[in-house]
């Protein structure tokens, strides 16, 4: 699979609709609470090197004195150009503190999403940082220093006109990006759902596209009636729309985003201490409040902590 955020299903493929609804167990925050408004111009802490973290790195990435980093750049607020075209957001700032505190200078590329992991494999990119989640399957192929947690959240425009209840989709025209968690679910879960309640199911088991910010404006222009992302995406889309978009229902099957790493490289003992050495400073808070993602926040970072 290539999703962005592989998570466990919370419903079984076939579920019965009850009621006319899918429920969706809550595991997040509610539509009322998307942090605080994101400020790209805050400044942070400066992280300063640690040598004792440094030694940690392998030979090549340590002479190198870089850090380079696959993202795919249209996951905003997480990663994404800005309106000059610099990668910017949430994992590039996390990137780039990472790498002072190992001694290295940060160097974020753009790459498609599914060429991220078999970059690392071909060691074009030292470390991927594109709102991956750890997932058992993942964890096979590489190793994933948790780092931040997201759920998925559902948006449609502001007061809902076409009062869609977002535990039933079917029948409905949803946004979602391809190769993503919500892909699979408009897939393999609520379609087969739809279908066993004999109703309608979602068109075209969703309207996929490659890039997160079309998804976002096929919601905007009405081409489409939801949109299906990961929390954090859809909170900074609501921020970012003036008051033209809002959630509905409340964040679920909420699990953490990983570093990507080759399997078993001393490179994740070094970013799981320079993550743990950000959060001990208060830099890690400091980035993820400038994007108004802090909600996300995690407590320690663990390598391989994915429970499914």
């Amino acid at each position: 699979m290539t999703a962005r955020s592989l998570r466990h299903r919370l419903f079984a493929t076939g579920a019965v609709l009850a009621a006319g609804s899918l429920t969706l167990t809550a595991c997040g925050s509610d539509g009322s609470s998307t942090g605080s408004a994101p400020n790209p111009s805050v400044s942070v802490n400066s992280a300063a090197p640690d040598n004792s973290l440094a030694s940690l790195l392998p030979a090549d990435v340590k002479s190198s004195g870089k850090l380079v980093v696959g993202s795919d750049a249209s996951y905003a607020p997480n990663e994404f150009k800005d309106d000059k075209g610099n990668i910017v957001g949430m994992d590039v700032d996390l990137a780039e503190a990472i790498a002072a505190k190992l001694g290295l200078k940060a160097e974020v590329q753009n790459s498609k999403f599914t060429a991220i992991i078999p970059g690392i494999a071909s060691n074009k990119f030292n470390v991927g940082m594109s709102s991956f989640t750890d997932s058992k399957q993942r964890e096979q192929e590489v190793d994933m220093v948790t780092y931040f947690s997201a759920g998925t959240s559902v948006a449609v425009k502001a007061g809902n006109p076409d009062k869609i209840n977002p535990d039933d989709l079917c029948g409905k025209k949803v946004a979602v990006q391809t190769g993503t968690v919500q892909a699979d679910e408009i897939k393999d879960t609520r379609n087969p759902a739809c279908k066993k309640a004999g109703k309608p199911t979602i068109p075209n088991d969703g309207h996929k596209y490659d890039l997160q910010t079309d998804v976002n404006t096929a919601l905007f222009s009405g081409r489409d009636q939801v949109m299906m992302a990961d929390s954090p995406v859809v909170d900074y889309a609501i921020k970012q729309s003036n008051g033209q978009l809002e959630k509905i229902g409340e964040t679920y099957d909420t699990a953490p985003y990983g570093i990507v790493v080759a399997k078993g490289s001393p490179l994740g003992k070094a970013i799981q201490g320079a993550l743990e050495a950000l959060m001990a400073d208060g830099t890690y808070k400091q980035i993820l409040q400038k994007w108004g993602v802090e909600a996300g926040a995690i407590d320690t970072s663990v390598i391989n902590g994915a429970t499914s």
